[in-house]
């Protein structure tokens, strides 16, 4: 399919070929039909991504403190890999389209093929051919209504407009002034109209004050001072009930306009993006009400409503953005809103570039609404060939490592992929993404011949022997099971699996695999960085019990984070604790046999946590993470003491090493390592049989096993034996597994 896509680094907009996207579980597929290019927000996407590094510096700098932070921690070079990693993404743009469903997902019950919807949402409703909605982002428009795929367009847009009406909280008869009468104000005039309200409009250019005119404002005018005139005329002298600022410049004088021109005590609503630097003496002297209006309604930013489809309950929340998405295709139905009148421009999907050169002024044309429209047949192919028509790789001979990868997001972009694509005997087969425009991006940068949106395909494909899992955490789990029913060496970036359920099903799985004999791994790399070798090596040496304490400055993430979703990401123990207890478990050289957890915060998945650790030859280790610190100190520090000795290892960028009075120092000036190339090289040497299995099976599952207890005796509150040889035995069908 073609989609619109712009780079990161430059802001060169261009209409690609990816494959369409994968339906998820909620969602429903949608071939398009047009799509409304957002004359705001898009411009300021564009105008942002076309600075040089400097000027988005200055624009961003909270973004420049990360990247300071991430010096300082993780050394310059971590830190420029990761900005060019961000820098190197394709963004995807739109947010408000029209189509058909052409293929519906699970859960999915009240929609159906056929049915014409208005889609919403960034990510989601992109210009592109084919688009995957979650549920809550499309409104079904009523087969009996004449309204149009181009009309349905709006709908996004017509729901932010909506939404800052609401808030506005305006009655029939209110005076109500609009500043700014873009595409945003036009349809807040409209709605204000067919509300009941008297409506005031303002704008610097004269043929939008007219166009408001004629779409049912009562008064318009072209100055700030005309504004305050009109207000007093039509109020008796008392100002307007309520100010909405639909326009989008980072200057404060529309806020400042806005309190003048406001009645004692009215409301003002920012929809638009505007400077709010507010006079105090300005609003305090009336007692204005100032508010902002979110986006689209309650919802927006909400993922366990957009993308799991948790409706809110009309009883307490009567309009959602999905419900304010219906009632804007109602009152277009009804004839109240007038929407052609609003287009400007058209263009193909083809044509796409022209648009927005024509919204960032490269061509110096008026304009308004400016839609991109799709042909109406079309086939919705998950998969480009890149390069030729397939692998011809003789696997028996045992010289090549296969490549297909499940997955292109950051991790596997920036880590990952650049240290395979290095390997002599990989061969860049296939990757696979739920976003087309990912899948394609990383196939074209790292050389492999297709790209997908159909995980079966990379799965099913017999040139594949070599599976890479970079996907979220949920899907680990299956999808390593799949692997291994199909006869492919594994690579998972852990976890392994978020539940005893899905480590019971690898176990029975490994336990009974084929003649090929597959390598799972999974991606602890602490254990391959430098000094970590070199720390374990002088710890071997002690004859006795070694007490251990691992020490995380996690630094906190929002809640609503992926990784803190029970479903997706497992929570922070689950995603991100595995790591350490299996670097202990490589520094005991044991196995752990009790864990126990604890935590002040109630709620794990956004807090610090305590875990002990019992290890079989009698080491205790103590892992705490924490999530309440300065992310600008040392994110990781591991002290170890035993036998007369000790060792601690700061950031894997210093260690040292202390015994009899002699204490050796170890540096690493430029940047940390944490291990990722040594992991992934030792993987292929085991999979091009040069070398032997990076991490044993065994340890893999203790690994996980430990981690998952950790959960458990983080809810109950007690100590949780972790006994591996028993869940081992007991989940495979042949003692093979354990041996």
């Amino acid at each position: 399919m073609k989609q619109v896509l712009q780079q990161a680094r430059t802001g060169e907009i261009e209409v690609m070929d990816v494959p369409a996207p994968q339906l998820l579980p909620g969602c429903v597929l949608v071939r398009m039909a047009a799509s409304l290019v957002s004359a705001g927000t898009e411009r300021a996407s564009c105008e942002f991504a076309r600075k040089n590094l400097l000027q988005k510096a200055q624009a961003r700098p909270d973004l420049v403190r990360e990247v300071i932070g991430k010096v300082r921690r993780d050394g310059m070079l971590s830190a420029i890999v990761a900005v060019r990693s961000r820098l190197d993404q394709p963004n995807a743009l739109g947010y408000s389209s029209s189509g058909t469903v052409i293929e519906v997902g699970d859960g999915v019950t009240d929609l159906h093929v056929g049915d014409r919807v208005a889609c919403a949402g960034a990510n989601h409703a992109v210009h592109a051919e084919f688009g995957c909605i979650p549920r809550l982002l499309a409104a079904r428009i009523d087969p009996e209504s004449a309204v149009s795929f181009e009309d349905a367009a709006f709908t996004t847009l017509g729901a932010v407009a909506l939404h800052g009406v609401r808030t506005a909280e305006v009655k029939l008869g209110d005076v109500v002034a609009v500043i700014g009468l873009g595409l945003l104000g036009q349809l807040t005039v409209q709605i204000l109209r067919a509300a009941g309200c008297r409506v005031l409009g303002m704008d610097l250019a004269p043929e939008r004050a007219d166009l408001a005119l004629r779409l049912g404002a009562d008064d318009v005018t072209i100055s700030r001072d005309g504004l305050r005139d009109l207000c007093l005329h039509h109020s008796n002298g008392h100002g307007a009930d309520a100010v909405l600022i639909t326009a989008e410049t980072p200057s404060n004088e529309p806020v400042d306009t806005a309190g003048e021109i406001a009645r004692d005590r009215g409301v003002v609503v920012a929809v638009g993006t505007v400077g709010m630097d507010i006079q105090r003496r300005l609003y305090f002297e009336k007692e204005l009400d100032f508010r902002v209006s979110r986006s689209y309604g309650p919802g927006r930013y909400d993922s366990a409503y957009e993308q799991k489809g948790r409706e809110y309950p009309i009883g307490y929340v009567r309009w959602t953005e999905t419900r304010n998405m219906e009632a804007f295709l109602e009152l277009l139905s009804q004839g109240k809103l007038d929407v052609k009148s609003l287009i400007t421009h058209r263009f193909q999907i083809d044509r796409a570039e022209d648009a927005y050169d024509l919204i960032t002024g490269r061509v110096g044309q008026p304009f308004l609404g400016v839609l991109i429209t799709y042909p109406e047949q079309r086939e919705a192919s998950r998969e480009i060939q890149l390069v030729g028509k397939g692998s011809s790789l003789i696997l028996a001979s045992g010289k090549s490592m296969a490549i297909g990868i499940l997955g292109a997001g950051n991790f596997a972009m920036s880590t990952l992929l650049p240290v395979i694509k290095r390997i002599r005997g990989a061969d860049m087969l296939g990757v696979c993404a739920a976003s087309g425009s990912h899948a394609r991006h990383a196939a074209e940068k790292f050389g492999f011949q297709y790209c997908t949106t159909d995980g079966r395909r990379i799965l099913d494909d017999p040139n594949v022997n070599t599976i890479l899992i970079a996907t979220r955490h949920h899907l680990h789990g299956p999808q390593v099971v799949a692997a291994l029913e199909a006869g492919k060496h594994i690579f998972c970036e852990k976890p392994l699996c978020l539940n005893e359920i899905d480590l019971a099903e690898i176990v029975r799985n490994y336990a009974n695999r084929s003649a090929l004999d597959p390598i799972l791994m999974v991606g602890f790399n602490r254990r391959f960085a430098p000094m970590a070798i070199k720390m374990r090596a002088f710890l071997k040496q002690v004859r006795e019990p070694l007490a251990l304490h691992y020490r995380i400055n996690a630094g906190s993430i929002s809640r609503d984070h992926w990784v803190n979703d029970p479903e997706q990401g497992g929570g922070r123990i689950l995603g991100e604790v595995c790591h350490f207890v299996d670097f202990l478990t490589f520094l005991t050289d044991a196995l752990p046999v009790e864990v126990q957890a604890s935590s002040a915060d109630s709620v794990e998945s956004n807090g610090s946590v305590d875990i002990a650790l019992r290890f079989a030859n009698g080491s205790r280790g103590t892992i705490s993470y924490l999530a309440n610190g300065d992310r600008s100190f040392s994110k990781e520090r591991v002290e170890v003491f035993g036998g007369g000795a000790v060792a601690v290892l700061e950031d894997f960028r210093r260690l040292e090493l202390v015994r009899h009075g002699q204490k050796q120092t170890l540096r690493s000036r430029f940047c940390q390592d944490k291990g990722h190339r040594a992991e992934l090289e030792a993987f292929a040497a085991a999979v091009l049989g040069r070398g032997e299995r990076p991490i044993p099976f065994y340890e893999i599952v203790s690994t996980t096993l430990a981690t998952l207890r950790a959960v458990e005796s983080l809810s109950s509150g007690l100590p949780v034996n972790v006994d591996m040889a028993a869940f081992m035995i007991s989940n495979s069908q042949s003692h093979r597994a354990a041996s």
